[in-house]
């Protein structure tokens, strides 16, 4: 382990990296059940998305652990999935065989980008307000994301964006009282708070009856069938007009969107050139396994809270997604009020962020400030990142700063300019 992860190198041990794995991997464990939901709309069979959504988080958390040694969780990532269905396919018209194709084509170049000096030349480009900018508002799109999934909040409707959910229903109790629970326990700096807090709370429910854990309809005899989506890519409309977009604007978000997710989570940033590049990795193999692209899991960020330093973090929800295999219908046990308090407790530590941002320049904190509000504003990191990167040389040009930003963060503004566009048009 010590030679592998050079645990006593990063300050942790064997006993702090499960648990941050445990954390980790309870945090994210709803993407099983949910991608292949968002696939299935796409047309891929969900009985069978859900092999592939395991399988790509099994191997993208191993190779994050074991190439990068990285405390990163990589599953097919939530927005990513969303631009898979409801744009490439249900709007543009491909078929998911071709939507595949358009991720294999990405995730090529991704390829390329990751392992060359570009990759590192984008990330060094970034100013440093708008990278503080990055983790915040990952945080506040987490905050957001627990607070809905415990009931806290709801849609608004006609009336307005979110509206505060039903105090008197039990599960929303249960979410606020794990929310103080592991915000104390957290503040004692007990080890492995947030996971106590989901056991706690775990129980609570099943004691109370306040959570009937509902019937799984995942089976193993299921597999036989999993080869009909396995490299199932269709290259077929390559020269098309519609493909070629789709490239275009899948790249842009699977790069950007990486790159900020690495940003705004490694803490150690000499793990971000490893990292970004089994990202790239993943996003072929994802396209052979038959599923939308894995990203590094925002969610990762609780497991690094919870003391998360090294790969074996990674690795230890490698195999717990292994196993889940066997275990999926143990996770239905599992309420959302008791994962939705670690998700918002994570958010919350992210945004301690925002005091690296110097507020007496106006032209660096209000490009931060886009996209800390637009990324949970648009449920998606690549849009937030669009407005503050477009926005941050305007400002600097009205300041007469213009000339001082690196030439490839002006490239980087202007890809993101043609992106929004792009997406505008599919």
């Amino acid at each position: 382990m010590e030679k592998l992860f050079h645990l006593n190198q990063k300050g942790t041990s064997l006993k702090q990296e499960i648990m941050a794995g445990l954390t980790s991997f309870f945090a994210i464990s709803y993407i099983i059940v949910v991608n292949p939901m968002i696939l299935a709309d796409a047309g891929i069979p969900s009985e069978l998305s859900v092999f592939a959504t395991i399988l790509a988080s099994a191997m993208g958390s191993l190779l994050m652990g074991l190439l990068a040694n990285a405390p990163l969780v990589m599953t097919p990532g939530m927005g990513v999935n969303a631009f898979f269905t409801y744009t490439i396919v249900v709007s543009m018209g491909l078929s998911w065989q071709q939507a595949l194709g358009v991720i294999l084509i990405s995730s090529l170049i991704f390829i390329v980008i990751s392992f060359t000096n570009l990759g590192m030349k984008l990330a060094e480009s970034i100013p440093e307000s708008l990278k503080q900018g990055i983790t915040a508002g990952i945080g506040l799109f987490l905050v957001m994301i627990g607070l809905e999934n415990g009931g806290v909040i709801v849609d608004g409707g006609s009336h307005s964006f979110v509206a505060l959910g039903n105090l008197t229903d039990p599960l929303v109790l249960l979410t606020l009282l794990g929310i103080v629970l592991s915000a104390v326990l957290y503040l004692r700096k007990v080890k492995g708070s947030f996971f106590i807090g989901i056991i706690v709370i775990t129980l609570l429910s099943l004691v109370t009856g306040s959570h009937q854990p509902t019937s799984s309809t995942f089976s193993m005899s299921q597999i036989v069938e999993y080869p009909q989506i396995l490299g199932a890519f269709d290259l077929s409309a390559f020269f098309n007009l519609p493909f070629i977009l789709a490239v275009f604007s899948m790249t842009m978000i699977l790069i950007f969107e990486s790159i900020g997710l690495l940003e705004g989570l490694l803490e150690d940033k000499k793990q971000f050139k490893q990292a970004f590049r089994v990202t790239g990795i993943m996003t072929v193999l994802s396209s052979l396994l038959g599923t939308s692209p894995t990203v590094v899991a925002a969610e990762s960020a609780s497991g690094i809270k919870e003391g998360g330093k090294t790969g074996l973090t990674s690795v230890t929800v490698s195999i717990l997604f292994l196993l889940s295999f066997v275990f999926t219908p143990l996770l239905t046990y599992i309420p959302s009020a008791a994962l939705s308090p670690v998700v918002v407790i994570t958010g919350a530590i992210m945004m301690e962020s925002l005091k690296r941002i110097d507020f007496e320049d106006f032209s660096e904190w209000f490009p931060a400030f886009l996209i800390v509000v637009m990324i949970p504003l648009t449920s998606s990191i690549v849009d937030g990142l669009a407005f503050g990167f477009i926005a941050y040389p305007l400002l600097k040009m009205a300041k007469g700063e213009f000339f001082k930003i690196k030439k490839m963060m002006h490239v980087v503004s202007f890809l993101f300019f043609l992106t929004m566009i792009a997406i505008a048009t599919l």
